[in-house]
């Protein structure tokens, strides 16, 4: 199916998907983080999921329904998703160094900004504007995120929290996720005449290919015990890759279909799924401040839903 003639909608139910199966890669990947570490687990996704991306690609191409020949690819391509590919490490990494400060709860806080950086970095460069109800859909989810990232006692955030070195790495890491976004979405709009599936599917492989070698390559020079443990670890290690392939394979086929800003709106969706399973499992129940959260995003998503 084309792009330019795929259903207006389509777009929904495949970030949907996505968000869903992100649910199910982060709970696989918070297994292996005691084990790997953080980025040792956010490698095995990348790594793991070659294999599963690689199977997608091979699937289009040879079956009759969805043959089709190599999209043409050139520098302004892979110049895009390049941006997308560093921009997720580096977020990956800011977040991390958030998390590492005194402050790290108004670090993780921020860092839930990006869908707000998304709309201006998608405005600036590729020039495509909110409309008025993605932007109201935006301002609600994102408040609502933010809520539920902050501690439930006031207390626990200190006054110069919201300007300390743990914001500034939270700012940068919501840059990153956002400038990631707009990469993947641009490295789309380079294969107009590829089906969005494809598009999508081309740009999973190469864009993990390039985070498993560069984030790889870090870690065998300064976390070599990391790589041994993803390696261990096989059998969680590939859920995670399945799970992280899967969801990957919606966002990127998500940002052939429309904008970025569109994309990682809805995508706050993953947010719900996984804070609601979290807490059904240690049933718990919610506070009423987490109850507002939760309901300033399914508000905002709602909001996005009415845009034409």
């Amino acid at each position: 199916m084309h792009a330019l003639t795929a259903p207006a909608w389509l777009w929904l139910p495949i970030v949907l998907g996505a968000a869903l199966a992100q649910t199910a890669r982060n709970a696989a990947q918070r297994s292996l983080v005691a084990q790997a570490g953080t980025l040792g687990a956010t490698l095995a996704r990348f790594l793991y999921g070659i294999p599963f991306a690689a199977l997608w690609v091979a699937t289009l191409h040879l079956v009759p329904a969805t043959a089709a020949p190599l999209p043409q690819f050139g520098l302004p391509y892979f110049g895009w998703l390049a941006l997308g590919a560093l921009g997720q490490l580096a977020a990956t990494a800011f977040l991390l160094s958030a998390m590492k400060q005194r402050n790290f709860v108004v670090g993780v806080a921020y860092s839930k900004t990006d869908a707000l950086q998304v709309a201006l970095f998608g405005t600036v460069f590729l020039r495509e504007l909110p409309g008025g109800w993605t932007m109201v859909a935006i301002a609600l989810a994102t408040a609502g995120v933010v809520m539920l990232s902050l501690p439930q006692k006031p207390a626990a955030v200190e006054g110069n929290a919201w300007t300390s070195r743990a914001a500034w790495y939270g700012l940068a890491s919501g840059a990153g996720f956002a400038l990631s976004a707009v990469g993947y979405r641009g490295a789309a709009l380079q294969l107009p005449e590829s089906s969005p599936w494809l598009a999508g599917a081309w740009g999973v492989l190469l864009a993990q290919a390039l985070q498993t070698v560069l984030l790889g390559g870090w870690l065998a020079w300064r976390a070599p015990h990391s790589l041994r443990a993803i390696v261990s670890a096989w059998r969680i290690s590939t859920v995670a890759g399945a799970m992280g392939a899967l969801a990957s394979i919606g966002w990127f086929t998500a940002f052939a279909l429309t904008t970025a800003a569109n994309v990682r709106t809805l995508g706050m969706v993953e947010v719900v799924f996984s804070y609601l399973v979290s807490r059904r499992l240690l049933r718990e129940r919610l506070a009423r401040a987490e109850q507002r959260g939760l309901a300033l995003v399914l508000i905002g998503l709602l909001a996005l839903g009415m845009q034409r």
